[in-house]
């Protein structure tokens, strides 16, 4: 099937998606599920995009870094889970060519960007990617970020990139809206199963987020390790959450984010999924079951 870019609804709207374990690709529950139903609202709003850049929490870069190669297999960057994992295959076009345009937004904007010749979708990237686009007929740029610098700094990195949401390339950004793996395996402690319920840090962190995003509290939210409830706890490291300002600075400072999706995993592990920019409200609106307010 062919699809125009961008034929149904202009912009697409950036998106934060929280990937969870590579056993999503095998398990899919209920993110895999909103993944897939995810890829076909795009569609019907926005069209098939020419191109995305997309950015993981799983390659890391300093300065940040555009991989050009002419394309992008799934990486298995991961080990001690099912081994079917590595008979799964999704590998798409790359899109060297978009580089180009995204160097020169970058002078523009006065940050340094470099390039890789470089070809490769870690498991952040092709796992749900491979539920939204399974045909892998995107041609992909993965961009690289530098996990040192801080939420103000993706921020501003995502800023440069709006221009591209203009013409039909998706800002796709992937990591995890909570991510304390200690937690997760049960550090001093027995391991939560899947399906535990949810500890009330990570509740509380979750909720904080959802309604400073409402809010468009942006000093907070840019400073959400010494504002949020629990900040630290569900973020030892940041490098999972930074995605989450380099798709909201590519949406913009004037729209709120939305919340297009919420579930949890292992008690701590929340696969929440966002969209930013004007066109996030009405992509919430149709990804939102019944009866289901987020």
């Amino acid at each position: 099937m062919t699809h125009n870019p961008n034929s149904a609804g202009g912009r697409s709207p950036p998106l934060f998606i929280s990937h969870g374990s590579p056993m999503t690709a095998l398990e899919p529950r209920e993110a895999g599920h909103f993944m897939q139903a995810l890829g076909r609202q795009l569609d019907a709003q926005f069209g098939r995009p020419r191109a995305i850049v997309s950015v993981s929490a799983h390659s890391l870069a300093a300065p940040p870094s555009l991989w050009t190669g002419s394309r992008h297999p799934a990486i298995y960057d991961f080990g001690g889970f099912d081994p079917q994992l590595r008979r799964l295959r999704y590998e798409t076009a790359g899109a060297a060519a978009l580089a180009d345009e995204v160097l020169d937004l970058a002078q523009q904007a006065g940050l340094q960007v470099h390039i890789q010749a470089h070809g490769g979708l870690d498991h952040g990237a092709w796992i749900p990617l491979r539920f939204i686009y399974p045909d892998a007929d995107v041609p992909v740029l993965p961009l690289a970020f530098d996990p040192r610098a801080r939420p103000a700094q993706q921020f501003e990195l995502g800023q440069m990139l709006a221009p591209l949401a203009e013409q039909g390339v998706l800002i796709f950004c992937s990591g995890s809206i909570t991510h304390n793996l200690g937690l997760v395996f049960g550090t001093g402690g027995p391991a939560p199963t899947i399906d535990a319920a949810e500890l009330p840090a990570c509740a509380a962190f979750r909720h904080w987020l959802q309604t400073r995003s409402a809010a468009l509290d942006w000093p907070a939210l840019l400073d959400y390790r010494a504002q949020a409830p629990f900040g630290r706890e569900m973020h030892p490291s940041d490098e999972h959450f930074l995605p989450w300002y380099i798709a909201a600075g590519a949406g913009g400072a004037s729209h709120p984010p939305q919340r297009i999706h919420a579930s949890l995993t292992f008690a701590s592990l929340a696969m929440d999924a966002y969209a930013f920019g004007p066109q996030a409200a009405p992509l919430a609106t149709a990804l939102r079951p019944p009866n289901a307010p987020l």
